[in-house]
């Protein structure tokens, strides 16, 4: 089990996080490069503002893929397989690779472009698939911790691109089109690893009607005496659904049986992307610097922050399945509550007393750390518990469109947040934080050691009434 998470996140969501974060460290080398290939091109000097136009569409046409991956993970899940979509989908990281490296040599920008967007499609077919696999192949104590493989692979991601996007690495000028093009290498040992693992078992029985292949991959995944307890679950699944085909996403807008499930899954997933993570990565540098970090440490002392992330998500993963969702996920957002507070007030009397900015910047490690104890890990393992097999694979398809709209619409309006309100944007972000646990709290019931079958149940009463 823990072999095979490993061989899922290395070509799922550890691909999103590493391409999220390796795109920042060569910014000034894809500017000279962009400001040498048009004037080699077009012989005059490429304009400021057509510059930071074609740095824009670079940043954020891999949103633009990731929503496109989003779309197509479901349907990519459901015809070839968990594990079929997730090998298919390396095909699409290493040609991205390819383009994005032969970008600067051939001169062409428009490479990089499309190698960006590729790249895109990859990370949200991984965001939506990972998850999937992992929480039908976990058995009900362990669904938890190794659900939390994705949160574990994504923030490890992040902090491996940057430690490869160092400038003493691949982040000086001459390497820059192989930082880019280092994608590849997770995607080649997905496709090295990943055939050794069973398909998924529900996927087997419930989908493919396969119960001799589901067996067997049981007695893989849980060894041969404990695998019949699992099988029995996934036949009374099996047996409920009726032969029910798998849904498409505009079917569950309509199916009332799930729609508070749906409501939960849109509401936490836009509550991860509007939580403020984002403005906290974005005031790191200011306040590193307010703290007398010099210009040239402050990517070593950001690596503090990639540290953090990585090392909550381990932390949520044990404690997931024994103090359970709905505490660390509310507890999550209180506390970023809370701290969003402190940082409005230290971020406005930032220059008045010399100790400020060290307040700043243990409040900003403690927002981090507490996004990863909560709805940065606990998001998406709920998105694989509240709802059954025929319905899972539209709502991750949903989750993830909202995700990548969340996440290109933060991109675009942030800046002009942040610029209007400065400091006080974090009120904002207190407003959001709160909102989203109170929701929690009235809705999301605990579905720790439950089947899915029985979480269904509890949401019975919410979808069709007290009296049903």
């Amino acid at each position: 089990l823990f072999l095979a998470v490993c061989a899922v996140g290395i070509g799922g969501t550890f691909q999103y996080g590493y391409n999220v974060s390796i795109i920042n460290a060569p910014t000034q080398h894809i500017h000279k490069f962009l400001n040498e290939t048009w004037t080699s091109r077009y012989h005059k000097a490429l304009n400021p503002s057509l510059l930071t136009f074609l740095w824009s569409v670079i940043a954020s046409i891999f949103s633009l893929g990731g929503l496109c991956g989003a779309l197509m993970g479901g349907s990519m899940a459901i015809c070839l397989g968990r594990k079929g979509a997730l090998l298919m989908n390396n095909i699409i990281a290493i040609l991205a690779s390819i383009l994005m490296g032969i970008s600067f040599p051939t001169g062409l920008f428009e490479l990089l472009i499309a190698g960006r967007f590729l790249i895109g499609i990859n990370s949200g077919i991984g965001i939506c698939v990972q998850p999937l696999y992992i929480g039908e192949v976990a058995p009900k104590h362990l669904r938890g911790g190794m659900a939390m493989g994705t949160s574990i692979f994504l923030t490890g991601g992040i902090l491996t691109g940057q430690i490869i996007g160092l400038r003493e690495l691949l982040g000086g000028e001459v390497y820059w089109p192989l930082l880019l093009s280092s994608s590849c290498l997770p995607a080649f040992a997905q496709l090295l690893f990943l055939p050794w693992f069973p398909e998924s078992p529900r996927y087997l029985l419930i989908d493919r009607g396969d119960e001799l292949s589901c067996a067997k991959a049981l007695k893989r995944f849980h060894g041969s005496p404990e695998y019949q307890q699992e099988m029995e679950d996934i036949q009374r699944e099996c047996f409920a659904l009726d032969g029910e085909k798998p849904k498409k996403p505009w079917q569950l807008f309509s199916d009332r049986g799930v729609k508070w499930q749906l409501i939960t899954v849109i509401v936490m997933t836009v509550g991860q992307q509007l939580s403020g993570i984002n403005a906290i990565y974005f005031y790191a540098t200011y306040i590193f610097e307010q703290a007398g970090i010099s210009t040239e440490k402050i990517p070593y002392v950001t690596l503090g922050t990639g540290a953090c992330e990585c090392l909550t998500a381990l932390t949520c993963g044990l404690l997931i399945d024994y103090v359970g969702r709905r505490y660390l996920i509310i507890g999550g957002y209180l506390l970023m509550t809370f701290w969003s507070i402190v940082l409005t007030f230290s971020l406005t009397y930032q220059e008045l007393y010399s100790w400020v900015p060290y307040v700043s910047m243990a409040a900003i490690f403690a927002f981090i750390l507490s996004f990863g104890l909560g709805p940065g890990g606990i998001t998406n393992t709920l998105t694989a518990e509240l709802f059954i097999q025929s319905s899972r694979p539209a709502a991750y398809m949903i989750a993830g469109a909202v995700s990548w709209v969340s996440f290109f619409t933060i991109g675009m309006l942030f800046p002009f947040i942040v610029n209007g309100l400065k400091q006080y944007c974090f009120l904002v972000f207190l407003l959001e934080c709160s909102s989203v646990a109170a929701f929690i709290f009235l809705v999301i019931p605990e579905t720790k050691n439950k089947s899915f079958l029985e979480i269904k149940k509890e949401f019975h009463k919410l979808n069709f009434g007290r009296n049903s």
